[in-house]
């Protein structure tokens, strides 16, 4: 039981590694439902992890895809969903009717299927990190605005987005306690226009550029690239300028060291619980 601990004493770690919930904990529980964001929660993860869409009232829901997904969800009747289904032309009060945890991800063999579990609202997660708080427990959220510039009818303008985005966040109390992060770095520039106190994160995927240069554009303080596009001299530089990084989306052992090794201020993985074992933080 010591071993966890001992190689977690050998990573060159100065600062404590924060650790993010992807998704809840998908490899644990279905994506971006609240059975995955209390898992995390009690595993001890330090951040919740998830996306944001639209409905077509202009709610937030936590969903990753623009569309209602074939493969993690059933229709309102318990039936294979055939046709694509975008998550704007329906309310808040039609999207809860369909059924986001009944069937298993095929990625993640150790997932635990939570059957009639309904995509939430955004409300939802934020009333999770509110009870915990209550606990004991403060939990930070990290939550990306999904936005695809060239379908602007899934979804809503960028300054849209941050106003629904900052309203919520604010009305919560957790200002201080939440990153947003979005590949859509025109969401980034919006929000920090009328909420400069939110700390954001440019999300980065394959492609490796100036990122001190791109996160100053974006008015950014964290990056936050795919874990393969970052080196131990890119975290250097990003570190030199003031700047946090925190790499997507790593699982397993190997991963979990490089990026440590690395230098990384976070991780966002999957498996919450298996990373706070392996940094000898085991899950509570």
């Amino acid at each position: 039981m010591l071993l966890p601990a001992l190689l977690a004493l050998t990573l060159p770690m100065t600062t404590p590694l924060e650790v993010h919930g992807h998704r809840g904990a998908r490899a644990r529980f279905p994506e971006n439902t609240l059975p995955a964001f209390r898992h995390a929660i009690e595993a001890g993860a330090d951040v919740l992890e998830l996306d944001l869409q639209v409905s077509a009232d202009d709610r937030l829901v936590v969903s990753h895809d623009p569309l209602i997904s074939r493969e993690l969800c059933l229709d309102p009747d318990g039936r294979r969903i055939s046709s694509d289904i975008p998550l704007r032309s329906k309310t808040w009060a039609e999207l809860s009717r369909y059924d986001c945890g009944s069937l298993p991800s095929p990625r993640f063999p150790e997932q635990r299927a939570v059957p009639k579990t309904p995509m939430p609202a955004f409300e939802e997660v934020l009333g999770l990190v509110k009870e915990a708080e209550k606990k004991g427990r403060i939990v930070g959220l990290n939550v990306e605005l999904k936005s695809i510039p060239g379908r602007p009818e899934l979804g809503v303008p960028p300054e849209r987005f941050a106003a629904l985005a900052k309203a919520a966040i604010a009305g919560a109390g957790l200002m201080k306690r939440t990153v947003v992060q979005s590949f859509d770095h025109r969401t980034l520039k919006a929000l920090h226009a009328i909420a400069p106190e939110i700390r954001t994160a440019v999300l980065i995927e394959d492609t490796l550029p100036d990122l001190v240069a791109v996160a100053r554009a974006a008015s950014a303080s964290i990056v936050s690239p795919n874990q393969w596009w970052i080196t131990k001299e890119a975290v250097a530089e990003i570190h030199a300028a003031g700047l946090r990084v925190v790499p997507w989306t790593a699982n397993g052992k190997a991963e979990w060291r490089r990026l440590i090794e690395l230098g990384v201020d976070g991780i966002i993985t999957d498996d919450p619980a298996g990373l706070l074992t392996e940094v000898g933080r085991p899950p509570k």
